[in-house]
């Protein structure tokens, strides 16, 4: 572990049991208060057995009370840790790549270990805090059931042999809960270079891999991409927008430019991405074997795959929900968002007359509430869906957590995209009114930021301040004594009762979302790119904050990439293509350069749709996904991989006849 997590960890070694081993606490198990003893010590002794038993070999003490404890505590709370040596062994089994001493990226072994840079002596200082966490979260999740046949004391919760103990805890509510700690020096340390210093400057994303994984790392490393990639495109924007409106002709040049751009960066961003996985050492790394997901259910038989026992769901039982219930249940959300729209439209129409009937200032005014009421309408339509969308995607069933996470993706992008977007194409090809395209798409943008700040940022926090009295008392205690550590029992409480960080998925959204709003009607509004840069620096600050004060810290995510979400917005880059040459075909500058045929415009217009189509593919074929310098590295890798295995089966080789001889 780092050396502050170990003075950290020797600090608070105090506040545990003297008659247990001591330790570094990391992670936090919260058991129902109401389990059985008898569960307790079985669960805490397959977690403390050796490994050739079956166990985790793991250290775990139970939580002791916190200073003026009160009767409503959860007694079931226990800190895990574990030894250095089995913390170096773990990270060889979850495949952990640190960088070697000639620079390279490889697989940590134990045999190896002193050809890895940065480790000195025991290793103290090899692993970080976040490493220790995500092995021994692998290790509790590796746990398996051996010949039980229920939990004791809990005769309803069945066991089957080779199964995950801690999914099938967490399935039936017993265990409520598992979570890492905050590591406060680290913590203070981070945020102080974060957030609370307002400056200029790149996000200290190795300090926030080093602290949350590279999952999060990759996510705040593209938004801040993203933000700078927009500046280009901002300052463009400016003198575009102080030009005259109906003037479209003048808007070609930005257009094209915008949709090359939107290709450019999205490749650039898949160069820089495996550059950061690479020095971070998740690009070259094998996935694990996806285990099911707790809440998988079914008919208990054999996978062939691991030859263990576990639930079997029939896939033509899952497929029939998905296409007999929730593809209509969406298609009935997309039609009830059509007729919100058509409502918005008949209100902008009465006020749109109201206005012309007797102008003033206050009419003006009011032509604007429409839009804003409808922003404010999608919002909450987005955010009801979305809890609709992943009750379905439970019921659908999926064995993997990864098809879960696909399906509840494609729902909720398919949903998002056309009840914030249906109304603009609406207004810009059927409609036709730019004017009114122009407006709407303003006050669409300006009020869904100003939401999704709300939302995000100060809404958490004060719904986390509200939550409990108990919370409260504890972070004013925690602030009296800003420059001191809270005592072990009061630091892990306060952390238990704050919010779950459920991923990245809602921020990625946002992000898709703001994209779209740029790049699909970039040639009637150019002054979107502001807007959104503004946007980013700001939601930078409330991530961060929200990551560091209102969340609990969660488990990393050793990930390579933005996974999906590349795929979405590049698809969202495509259809901006076909959007953006459309808006220009239907420009009256543009007509008149056709007056006869209204065929050859759209002829033309399709033709260089499709030249700009080619030429982005032509640019992501140009542009390699991964630098040329790093595919070295990793066929470097590989190679010596291959060698090595052929020179093991060679001596097994050798061995096997000189013991035939």
């Amino acid at each position: 572990m780092d050396r502050g997590a170990l003075g950290e960890g020797k600090m608070l070694q105090g506040s545990l049991d003297s008659s247990g081993p001591r330790f570094t606490p990391l992670v936090v198990v919260e058991l129902a208060s109401d389990t059985k003893e008898e569960a307790i010590a079985w669960l805490l002794s397959r977690i403390r057995d050796q490994q050739q038993n079956g166990g985790a070999e793991l250290l775990v003490e139970q939580l002791g009370p916190g200073v003026g404890a009160q009767e409503k505590e959860n007694p079931n709370m226990f800190l895990v840790g574990a030894t250095r040596q089995r913390l170096l062994s773990g990270a060889e089994e979850v495949g952990l790549f640190k960088e070697c001493n000639d620079g390279s990226m490889r697989g940590f072994t134990c045999a190896n270990k002193h050809n890895f840079k940065d480790f000195e002596g025991d290793g103290d200082s090899f692993l970080n805090m976040a490493e220790c966490q995500y092995i021994i979260k692998h290790e509790l999740d590796t746990l398996r059931a051996k010949d039980e046949t229920h939990v004791p004391g809990h005769t309803q919760v069945k066991l089957y042999p080779g199964k995950s103990i801690i999914r099938r805890l967490q399935s039936k509510g017993i265990l409520i809960q598992i979570f890492p700690l905050h590591g406060q020096e680290e913590l203070k340390r981070l945020s102080f270079s974060w957030y609370k210093k307002v400056k200029l400057s790149f996000q200290p994303l190795d300090d926030i891999r080093h602290y949350y994984g590279e999952g999060q790392a990759l996510y705040f490393g593209f938004l801040e991409y993203f933000t700078f990639a927009l500046v280009p495109m901002a300052l463009i924007g400016v003198p575009y927008y102080m030009f005259d409106w109906e003037d479209y002709d003048k808007y070609v040049i930005f257009a094209v430019f915008n949709l090359v751009w939107c290709t450019v960066i999205l490749e650039l961003w898949k160069r820089f991405s495996s550059s950061q996985a690479y020095r971070w050492g998740t690009l070259s790394r094998k996935k694990a074997f996806e285990e099911p997901r707790p809440g998988f259910h079914g008919t208990l038989g054999f996978n062939p795959v691991t030859g263990r026992q576990e639930p079997l769901y029939p896939n033509h039982k899952r497929q029939l929900r998905v296409y007999l219930v929730s593809l209509p249940f969406v298609l009935l959300c997309l039609y009830l968002s059509l007729y919100i729209m058509m409502i918005y439209f008949q209100m902008e129409g009465w006020v749109l007359s109201f206005h012309d009937e007797e102008p003033t200032f206050w009419t003006g005014v009011l032509l604007f509430i429409p839009s804003i009421i409808y922003a404010v309408v999608i919002e909450i339509m987005n955010l009801i869906y979305r809890y609709a969308a992943e009750f379905l995607t439970e019921w659908e069933n999926h064995r993997l957590e990864s098809s879960y996470q696909n399906h509840l993706v494609l729902k909720v992008l398919v949903f998002n995209f056309f009840n914030c977007f249906a109304s603009l194409f609406y207004i810009a090809f059927v409609m036709q009114d730019m004017v009114l395209l122009r407006q709407s798409l303003a006050t669409l943008l300006i009020t869904s930021q100003i939401l999704n700040q709300f939302m995000e940022a100060f809404l958490p926090y004060w719904l986390q301040r509200r939550r409990n009295k108990k919370m409260i008392r504890k972070v004013q205690k925690r602030r009296a004594v800003e420059y001191k550590e809270l005592p072990l029992a009061e630091q892990v409480r306060l952390e238990a009762d704050m919010s779950t960080y459920l991923g990245t998925f809602d921020d990625y959204l946002e992000l898709f979302l703001l994209f779209g709003y740029v790049s699909l009607f970039s040639c009637t509004y150019p002054l979107a790119a502001v807007l959104v840069v503004l946007n980013n620096v700001t939601e930078v600050y409330s991530d961060a904050f929200k990551m560091c004060c209102v969340f609990k810290r969660p488990f990393s995510d050793p990930a390579a990439n933005i996974g999906v979400w590349q795929l979405a917005f590049e698809a969202m880059s495509v259809i901006a293509i076909v959007t953006n040459c459309a808006l220009i075909g239907m420009s009256p500058q543009v007509k008149a350069y056709f007056p006869e045929s209204e065929t050859q415009l759209i002829l033309w217009t399709v033709a260089i749709e499709h030249m700009l189509l080619a030429f982005k593919f032509i640019l992501t074929f140009l542009i390699p996904d991964v630098p040329k310098h790093i595919q070295i590295k990793l066929a470097r890798l590989e190679f010596e991989s291959l060698e090595a295995l052929k020179k093991k089966k060679m001596l097994e080789t050798s061995n096997l006849r000189k013991t035939l001889e």
